[in-house]
Formats: C-alpha cells, sequence, structure tokens
C-alpha cells in the first residue's frame, strides 16, 4: 500500500511538472508576426525591424516576419496556423475575431485618433443635419478612421450616411483639395491629419475652416495572437509590454510611416469589447455580420 502510494505521488509529481512550461522552452520558440497595412518584407523591416529586434531580445524568443499581401491572406495564415501574432486596426479586428476567434494581446494607443467632419468656416453649415444631401468626402474604403468613423459620425448625428448625403471616396489630399474648391460641402477625416494639412497650406488660413462633429477617440490598433497560441505565451507577451515599453516605442517609432504612433502608449487591458463602437460602424455601412473586409 506504502509503495502504491510512493507511485500515485510520483505520477502526480511529473503531471505537475509537465504543466509547467519553463522561460527556456520559451526561448526555443519562433513566434511568427504579420502586420496587416505593410506589404513585402522589405517594408516590414524598414517600418518595424528595429522593433522586432527588441521585442525578440526581450522575450528571448526570436520573432520572425511573415509578409501578407492583403487583410484577407492575413486571416487565412491565423487560420491556418501560420502566423502566431498580428497587428492590425480596429477596424480589421472586427473581422480577425469573427473569423479566427483571435484573441487582444496590447493595445498600440495612438493620441488625437478620432475623425472630424470639416467644414469651409464661410459655407454656412453648422451641423451634421445640414448635410443631408450634399456631397461629403471621405477616406479609403474599409479604413476605421477614413471611411467607418465619419460614415457613423453623421449616423450618431441622425442622418442615414447611406442615404441621406452623396459619399465621395477619395485620398486625403483629393479629398482636401475638394473641400477648399467647394467640389464637396464637408470632409471627413483623421484629425490629426486635418490638423498638418490645415498647418502647412499656403492658400487658407487655419480659420477658413470649421469642424461641425467630430467622433470619440478610436479603439486603438491592437496586436491579436490567434487561437493556437498559448495562454501562458499570451501572458509572457504582455508582460514584456509592460516591462520594457519605452524600448518598445522607441523601437517602434523608427520607423517613418509609424510616426502616428509618436506619444503612445501599450495597453495590455485592452478588451473585445473596446471594439463595440467598430462593431457599430459596420452595421451603419450595412455590414452587421462582421464576417468579412469591407473592400
Amino acid at each position: 500500500m506504502k509503495l502504491l502510494k510512493h507511485l500515485v505521488f510520483g505520477i502526480f509529481l511529473i503531471v505537475a511538472a509537465a504543466m509547467i512550461v519553463p522561460a527556456h522552452v520559451y526561448a526555443a520558440k519562433t513566434l511568427r508576426l504579420a502586420v496587416t497595412d505593410i506589404e513585402g518584407l522589405e517594408m516590414l523591416q524598414r517600418e518595424f525591424g528595429a522593433f522586432r529586434d527588441v521585442l525578440s531580445e526581450k522575450t528571448g524568443m526570436e520573432v520572425k516576419f511573415f509578409p501578407v499581401p492583403n487583410r484577407t491572406a492575413a486571416v487565412e495564415a491565423v487560420k491556418s496556423e501560420n502566423v502566431d501574432f498580428v497587428l492590425t486596426g480596429p477596424a480589421e479586428y472586427v473581422v480577425f475575431k469573427k473569423l479566427t476567434d483571435a484573441e487582444p494581446v496590447v493595445g498600440f494607443s495612438r493620441p488625437d485618433y478620432f475623425c472630424s467632419v470639416v467644414v469651409l468656416a464661410d459655407s454656412g453649415i453648422n451641423s451634421v443635419a445640414e448635410l443631408k444631401t450634399k456631397k461629403v468626402a471621405i477616406g479609403g474604403v474599409g479604413s476605421t478612421s477614413k471611411h467607418l468613423a465619419p460614415m457613423q459620425i453623421m449616423a450618431d448625428n441622425g442622418l442615414d450616411p447611406l442615404k441621406d448625403v452623396s459619399v465621395v471616396h477619395t485620398s486625403v489630399d483629393l479629398g482636401w483639395q475638394a473641400l477648399k474648391r467647394g467640389d464637396v460641402s464637408a470632409w471627413g477625416m483623421t484629425t490629426d491629419k486635418f490638423i498638418k494639412l490645415r498647418a502647412k497650406d499656403k492658400e487658407l488660413q487655419p480659420g477658413a475652416f470649421k469642424v461641425i462633429a467630430r467622433g470619440p477617440d478610436l479603439p486603438n490598433d491592437v496586436l491579436l495572437a490567434a487561437k493556437h497560441v498559448d495562454p501562458q505565451l499570451i501572458n509572457t507577451m504582455k508582460k514584456v509590454f509592460i516591462d520594457h515599453s519605452d524600448e518598445l516605442v522607441a523601437a517602434i517609432l523608427q520607423g517613418s510611416d509609424n510616426k502616428k504612433y509618436s506619444g503612445m502608449k501599450f495597453l495590455p487591458t485592452v478588451k473585445d469589447q473596446d471594439y463595440n463602437y467598430v462593431r457599430s460602424m459596420y452595421r451603419t455601412i450595412g455590414y452587421p455580420k462582421f464576417a468579412g473586409f469591407v473592400e
């Protein structure tokens, strides 16, 4: 009987030890990272190479880029377990969550990340309601801040953006020029881009423009983990972002396109419900199932 007890206890110790994953086991693991809005390995290296190197050093794991040509390819890579972590935007996250049940790991905050609806100050337009039947310029299809957000602002202010206004999708620069010429009555755009264009404009003074509505601060870009990633590894990643925040921020800002993250903070408390406002945007534009990207 005593021998049996020792045998059972020994088996228990073996099972318990197997359930504990020591740090050196993760140290040998290779993590595959995709970024949805960057195409090609060369651009990934340029924008996120320094960030990858610091992340590798601080986790003790090799982090390798997994280039994806588009968001749909990134979803398929997650579903087929070819990618472990993906950095993506808020509109993309909602679709990733629906199609892959990926888990948010850490938010990449962007100061002043919200949308404004802008008109010319002498246009006589003082509210979103007055845009009914008029032309409104917004950004590229599928963008959180340039498409979905301005459409939601109009909905939040009583308009049906699919019926009550004539929406014109255009680039940032062309939308700005269209507003200045009076080709459109309003322009919905990420606020930081509006402020930069207004500051450098050589034709009109800042006072020539007026914001008639702004949306709430938008949910953040997010690093998400594929469903196959071990929960303990996710916790390890969260701790790395907490303990080495300054170094990781400095590294990510070395990318020229990543200047949008200036002044950022990593948010390891990010939750799925933080993106419910984005889900409202999808419903507003007629995509209530969140089952595909808006193209």
